[in-house]
């Protein structure tokens, strides 16, 4: 979560500015004078109608999310559900004992997940429901760490530092697990047009101190999968060779609700023996709002008992895995929904429209003449392209920048090593986000685009202030 500081004096002073007397809900004459301090508790209460304005007015000034291209949550779901979640936002989802109908609907999403995931025995296969995907890899992480661990009891502490091998694409989430759980990053940069981790690299990068490889389905910087497959062939050679049982970790944030429906002879999942778990984020192509995350371990053997406590809460005695603890059950309600009302069909149906999608848009975004496409969205429903070469006149915050005057959230970022040299724009496909939307946003592009081309020279603003996207 992001960090922040208390107030400075000067923002802790009364604003003393005057509200809009219509904002009191009974007599415009008797309600306050001026509105409340923003950094300071009030001294009194105000009318539930006047504060609700207060925040409902702040909150106008967001970006509108069914128009941001940068995020891959759930922007949109159907009323049915957001009534559902409503009536049980107030369930506490570590209360198995007493919601036991809401355990029960968790435990139907990881039987489903493991059935999906083609785990070897779907009843073997142990899972949890967590706050999303970066909560799922803490776990995930900590299991090969521990496992890890067990089979190195006579060097570790002592003589061995554990690694995790991974692209230098991950989701920051795993450079968090290795800084906070004392884990060697083992990052493979990217090389020329290989935006993610490839098979060979992977197995140059492991030792007898690996705790297993990162492979993710999905990468967020271009929407491409990584080849689980291959990545697994590898570390088997690896085996062969040098003994070392490495295990892989799936992180299917996006790809594992995609790839199921839409590329389902793709090897990527517990069909291949070493790949040991697989996370998701139901809250992205889960098509559930945020935030609601799924961790599946193929079997009791790849999840160590001892990471497991069994508590005894509120009249129950329940095991549990997470870093959090109290938290609503409302998300889970919805994504049991969510397989309910779609089934294996609506899921392909609705999947199947968000890369229609994104393959339309990346296609005439390539037709203009102005950029070079990096994917075309035939893998995740997203794609990133960057300026043509003859194009001198803007750069891609420009685009950005400019996009967002017209209320589209366009991220523009630059790669990571070690291709700094690159930088792109990306644009995330959802549920929701139509051919109209698409439509709309093409012919503001093209708008834009006779403008820029007008340009004598990108602004060259810092990377820092041209676009309010960082990756």
């Amino acid at each position: 979560m992001t960090l922040h500081k208390g107030a400075s004096p000067s923002d802790r002073k009364q604003t003393g500015h005057p509200v809009n007397p219509f904002y009191g809900e009974a007599d415009p004459v008797a309600g306050m004078e001026t509105a409340p301090p923003r950094h300071t508790l009030p001294d009194g209460p105000i009318s539930p109608h006047t504060a609700y304005q207060f925040v409902h007015d702040e909150l106008m000034l967001d970006g509108n999310s069914r128009l941001n291209l940068a995020t891959f949550v759930t922007t949109w779901m159907e009323p049915q559900a957001g009534v559902l979640m409503a009536e049980c936002r107030d369930k506490n989802m570590i209360d198995k004992d007493e919601y036991p109908r809401t355990a029960e609907l968790e435990k139907r999403c990881v039987a489903m997940l493991a059935d999906l995931w083609h785990a070897p025995d779907p009843s073997s296969a142990v899972g949890c429901s967590t706050t999303g995907s970066s909560e799922a890899c803490m776990l995930a992480g900590m299991a090969l760490k521990r496992r890890w661990m067990q089979r190195n009891k006579d060097r570790y502490p002592g003589s061995a530092r554990p690694n995790l091998v991974m692209g230098a694409n991950v989701q920051v989430c795993w450079e968090k697990f290795c800084n906070f759980w004392e884990v060697e990053a083992r990052t493979v940069p990217m090389e020329g047009d290989r935006f993610h981790l490839d098979a060979a690299s992977a197995a140059e990068q492991c030792d007898e101190n690996t705790i297993g490889v990162v492979a993710i389905l999905g990468s967020t910087f271009d929407g491409s999968y990584e080849p689980v497959a291959d990545i697994c062939a590898a570390l088997d050679e690896v085996q062969k060779k040098r003994g070392w049982d490495i295990p892989v970790h799936v992180d299917g944030a996006s790809g594992a609700m995609i790839a199921p429906f839409l590329d389902p002879e793709l090897m990527w999942d517990f069909r291949l023996p070493r790949v040991a778990s697989i996370n998701t984020s139901g809250h992205k192509y889960g098509l559930v709002y945020p935030g609601v995350g799924w961790a599946l371990w193929r079997d009791t053997e790849a999840l160590p008992e001892e990471l497991v406590f069994r508590v005894n809460y509120l009249g129950g005695d329940m095991p549990t895995f997470a870093l959090n603890f109290s938290r609503p059950g409302a998300q889970v309600a919805a994504q049991y929904y969510t397989f309910l009302r779609l089934g294996r069909a609506g899921f392909r149906a609705v999947q199947q429209a968000t890369r229609d999608v994104a393959g339309s848009m990346a296609e005439r975004i390539g037709a203009l003449g102005d950029f070079r496409l990096l994917t075309r969205g035939d893998q995740l429903p997203v794609f990133a392209f960057t300026t043509a070469d003859h194009v001198t006149a803007f750069d891609v915050f420009d685009v950005s920048r400019r996009m967002r005057e017209r209320g589209w959230l366009l991220p523009a970022y630059t790669f990571p090593p070690n291709r700094e040299d690159l930088s792109v724009l990306r644009v995330v496909c959802r549920n929701g986000f139509s051919m109209d939307l698409a439509d709309l946003f093409h012919a503001d592009l093209e708008q834009l685009l006779t403008e820029l081309r007008e340009q004598p020279g990108p602004m060259q603003r810092p990377e820092s202030v041209a676009t309010a996207f960082h990756h």
